[in-house]
This record gives structure tokens, sequence and C-alpha cells, in this order.
């Protein structure tokens, strides 16, 4: 598990890499060891409480910190709902790293089986159902803390009937560790 200090550490990681995208110095990634692993996270932006954009991996696949830098740059740069940034807007966006646990499968064969196996507040939830997928960090639960809604959302985000019940629908559940680093101020 990565520290507090680990996990600034990263956030300031992505706000460079993204500064470096806009055409700032190159990002110097954090020397630390504990970052020598393939992870999978996901980083959000804020614009205040405004979300800019957010983008992430499910599954490790390559080493934590070129998925960080990957993902912040998307995130900033090629979420449909970022707006357009130039060098120096990086340092008012709220920066915040989610690293993902591996993900794992929920035995459910109904839509009630998912949601009473769901633990609102601590898991983010994956869902796969004949080519399409759709995944809500465990940060949403605050927006949508009713379960049933929380699962009719997550439906119509994965391109869903928000009614679907299919003992095909696949659901995975994972928790994260997340951190965030405020905009800087000038």
């Amino acid at each position: 598990m990565l520290s507090d200090a680990d996990g600034l550490a990263l956030c300031r990681y992505a706000r460079a890499c993204i500064a470096a995208a806009l055409g700032g110095p190159p990002a110097k990634p954090p020397t630390s060891a504990a970052f020598a692993f393939d992870g999978a996270c996901f980083v959000a932006l804020y614009r205040g409480d405004e979300l800019h954009g957010c983008i992430g991996s499910l599954e490790a696949h390559q080493p934590l910190l070129r998925d960080v830098a990957d993902n912040a740059v998307s995130a900033a740069l090629r979420d449909p709902r970022a707006t357009t940034l130039e060098l120096g807007d990086e340092q008012q966006l709220r920066v915040e790293v989610s690293l993902l646990s591996p993900l794992s499968r929920l035995p459910v064969k109904s839509r009630a089986e998912a949601i009473s196996a769901l633990r609102p507040g601590l898991d983010g939830v994956v869902l796969r159902y004949h080519g399409r997928r759709g995944t809500f960090l465990p940060q949403v639960w605050e927006e949508l803390p009713e379960p049933h809604e929380f699962w009719r959302q997550l439906l119509r985000k994965a391109g869903l009937p928000a009614d679907l019940d299919s003992p095909e629908l696949e659901v995975y559940r994972y928790t994260v560790a997340k951190w965030h680093e405020e905009p800087i101020a000038r």
C-alpha cells in the first residue's frame, strides 16, 4: 500500500504530466521504489466542484507511473467533458488519483442479488454485458447513496436499459486508495 506522501507525489506527477502535454517542461517521475509495480488508476480533475475530466484503467496493464501519466493527460485533454486548457491552467485544477485494487467478480445471477452484494461507499463497480461496459468509482456513492439508484445510473452509463435484469450481466467490484492535491494558489 502506498503512503499519503506517495499518493501526493502521484498527484503532483499527474499535474506535471498535464503541464508537459500543454508545452511545459518534461515531467519528472517520482523516484521512490514504492511505484515499481503495474497498477490501474483513475485521474479525476476538478475546477471547483465541477468535473473537468476523469479517465482511468480498470486493470493493471502497465507500470503505475505510466498509467498515471497517460490517464492524467487523457482526463485533461481528451475527456469529452473537458474544456480547452492552456499551459498554466493545470495549476487551477484539483487533481485526484485513485489507485484501484484488482477486480473481483461477484457471483450474482440477478439484479436483486447484485444490488444486495454492493457495499455502499466502499465498492467501485464494473458492469459488462454483450460488449458494453461501465464503471463507477466508489466516490460516486457520495452523489448516488441509494443502491437501487446507483445501479440504475450505472446501467445507463454502460448504455444499457436501467431496468436490465439478466443472468448474463457480469458484475465486478473493486476498492480504491485515493489522494488529491488542491489547486496551486497563484
